[in-house]
């Protein structure tokens, strides 16, 4: 267990993501304060000891650190400026964590507002999926001054095995950003793969570990390859989301004037997915158009229906960037 230091932490958003880094807040000793718009979400906190806020002035008055994991920058905004939101009770001293993956744009303009209060901004977006989430094996991208940093640090660690300071606020949203992009031009182009394959004759669990112990390999092939053979195609994610993520990377690069040609075509197949299997359909399941078109089912027995972390839970500790 770590040391809370008597840090006071809230936590607003309790869904796939936010549960999770929440239950590795409350099982490190810190003391939690939470808050959803789905109040049954808590019940589990609530009962292990954490405290329960009506509103996100009333945590951020309560609490050193405020933390916010929700699924839009939108819905951030809404926790942030709205009539009885975080703007209004934080101060000197406290701290904003932006743990949502957002726009680069919206967070540093909310942090300052942060700063104006005198509280401090940080986006702090994870990568790696639900299950290193539940086992604080998560990594963490920091955006935001060094000093901030440092005394964040002992909280993120307990959230997270590899934390990494990106930089200035919003630099870690940009990073998380191209992270996600990356990931979607893995799963996009492993489906191909996998039903190519599939159609060339190939065993699939043969094929599964010749990708695996080859240069094709990839984080999205160990994890989210497995809940496809399966069939469950669940990896806690959704094509809501996806899209959100890739229109994300896509506004960067349009900001920078970078004249991307991959990016839009997975925009509009992501887009085709979404129409035809729903919004909310786990994002893995891109691979039911080429199944579709093919007439093929990617199946092979042996492989889990959802990823596990099978890694035993251990401090985190900063990535310590190599230069020169």
């Amino acid at each position: 267990m770590s040391e809370s230091n008597g840090l006071k932490v809230g936590f607003v958003g309790l869904g796939n993501v936010g549960g999770k880094l929440a239950g590795s807040v409350l099982r490190n000793g810190f003391p939690l304060m939470v808050r959803d718009l789905d109040p049954s979400t808590a019940s589990p906190f609530l009962e292990a000891g954490a405290s329960w806020a009506d509103s996100p002035r009333e945590m951020a008055a309560a609490v050193d650190v405020v933390i916010t994991c929700l699924p839009s920058p939108a819905a951030s905004a809404a926790v942030m400026e709205g009539p009885d939101g975080l703007l209004g009770a934080l101060g000197p001293g406290k701290v904003w964590a932006e743990m949502s993956t957002t726009d680069e744009a919206e967070v540093t303009r909310l942090g300052a507002l942060v700063a104006e209060t005198g509280a401090s901004p940080v986006d702090c977006p994870v990568s790696g999926g639900c299950h290193r989430a539940a086992t604080g094996n998560i990594a963490i991208f920091a955006g935001c001054e060094r000093d901030v940093f440092e005394r964040m640090l002992p909280l993120l660690a307990t959230m997270g095995r590899r934390i990494l300071h990106t930089g200035p606020l919003g630099s870690a949203s940009v990073l998380k950003v191209v992270t996600n992009y990356l990931a979607t031009a893995n799963l996009l182009s492993l489906s191909e793969a996998l039903v190519t394959s599939k159609a060339a004759g190939m065993d699939l669990a043969t094929t599964y570990e010749a990708i695996r112990i080859s240069s094709g390999n990839s984080f999205v092939h160990e994890t989210e390859s497995q809940v496809i053979l399966n069939g469950s195609r669940d990896i806690n994610f959704t094509m809501d989301l996806v899209l959100k993520d890739i229109g994300l990377f896509q506004t960067i690069a349009d900001r920078a004037e970078v004249p991307l040609e991959l990016s839009p075509m997975f925009i509009k197949i992501f887009e085709d997915a979404a129409e035809r299997y729903g919004m909310r359909e786990w994002s893995p399941n891109v691979i039911r158009r080429l199944e579709d078109a093919t007439g093929l089912e990617v199946r092979a027995p042996g492989f889990p229906a959802e990823m596990v972390d099978d890694e035993p839970e251990e401090p985190g500790a900063e990535v310590v960037v190599k230069r020169g």
